[in-house]
C-alpha cells in the first residue's frame, strides 16, 4: 500500500489520521484495503476474529441476536474508529454480530499484528484504548435510549450518528433492516419515517433515506446524541458530529 490514492483513503479514518508519522509508518505495510458490501457479516457472534478493521467509507453496526431471532444495534462504527476491540482487550471473539450498514472501504490489520503493535504500549495503544472508552459510552447510552426514549427520538439519534460517518446525505436503508437495528416493529419505523418526511426533515423513497434538514433532526433527537458526540470529542480530540467539530 504505497500509492497516494491508498494514503488518501486510509487517512479518511480518523484514528489512523491521528497517529504520529513514525507510529503510522510502523503499521502502514500491515494495512490492507478491503471492500465491504451492504449486509455483509464481518464477524458473527462467538466467531474467532482474524482482523481488526478501520472503516473509511463503510459503516458497521454491532448487533445482538436473541434466541427468538430479534436483533438490536448496540453500537455503530465508521470513519471515527475501528471494529474488533476484543483483539487487543484480551479476547478473540464477541457475542455480538458485526454487519455492514453502509457499503464502502475499510483497512484491515491481522490479529497478530494488532496485538504486537498494541503491546508496545505506545501512542497506538493509547489511541485504541481511548476509542474503546468512547465506544463503551456509545453502547451504554444506546441502551438507555432504547429503554427510555420514543421511536422518533431513537430514529433521529440513529440518523444523526449515521450522517456523521457518511460522505453523503443519502443512505440505502430499508424499513425492515432499520427496524432490526432499533429493535422495534417495522410498522413503527414506517410511521415515524413518514412523520419526519411530512415535516421535510428527510426524504424517503424505496430503500433510500435522504437527510434534508439536519438541524431539525437535532432538535427532535434526545440528549443521547449530544452526550456521545461530546465524549468522542473529549477522548479523541474532536467531535465525530458535524455539530461538535
Amino acid at each position: 500500500m504505497n500509492t497516494n490514492t491508498d494514503l488518501n483513503n486510509v487517512f479518511k479514518n480518523y484514528l489512523l489520521a491521528s497517529l504520529p508519522t513514525e507510529t503510522f509508518a510502523a503499521i502502514e505495510s500491515k494495512l490492507e484495503p478491503v471492500y465491504l458490501g451492504l449486509g455483509e457479516v464481518l464477524y458473527d457472534s462467538n466467531e474467532e476474529m482474524k482482523y481488526l478493521y478501520f472503516p473509511t467509507t463503510a459503516i458497521i453496526s454491532m448487533l445482538y441476536i436473541m434466541e427468538n431471532g430479534a436483533t438490536l444495534e448496540v453500537g455503530m462504527v465508521g470513519n471515527d474508529g475501528l471494529v474488533g476491540i476484543a483483539l487487543f482487550m484480551g479476547g478473540s471473539s464477541t457475542p455480538s454480530r458485526s454487519v455492514i450498514q453502509n457499503k464502502g472501504i475499510a483497512f484491515r490489520m491481522k490479529a497478530k499484528e494488532v496485538r504486537r503493535e498494541f503491546e508496545k504500549g505506545d501512542v497506538f495503544q493509547q489511541l485504541l484504548l481511548r476509542f474503546t472508552q468512547a465506544l463503551i459510552t456509545q453502547i451504554a447510552q444506546n441502551a438507555v435510549c432504547n429503554r427510555l426514549h420514543s421511536i422518533e427520538k431513537q430514529l433521529c439519534r440513529w440518523l444523526l450518528f449515521s450522517h456523521d460517518r457518511m460522505e453523503s446525505n443519502k443512505m440505502i436503508m430499508t424499513h425492515n433492516f432499520l427496524s432490526g437495528l432499533l429493535g422495534v416493529r417495522r410498522e413503527g419505523v414506517t410511521l415515524t419515517i413518514q412523520k419526519l418526511a411530512k415535516r421535510d426533515l428527510i426524504e424517503n423513497s424505496r430503500g433510500n433515506i435522504t437527510i434534508i434538514d439536519r438541524q431539525g433532526l437535532e432538535s427532535i433527537s434526545c440528549e443521547c446524541y449530544t452526550i456521545v458526540s461530546k465524549e468522542y470529542n473529549r477522548l479523541l480530540g474532536r467531535g465525530i458530529s458535524r455539530t461538535f467539530k
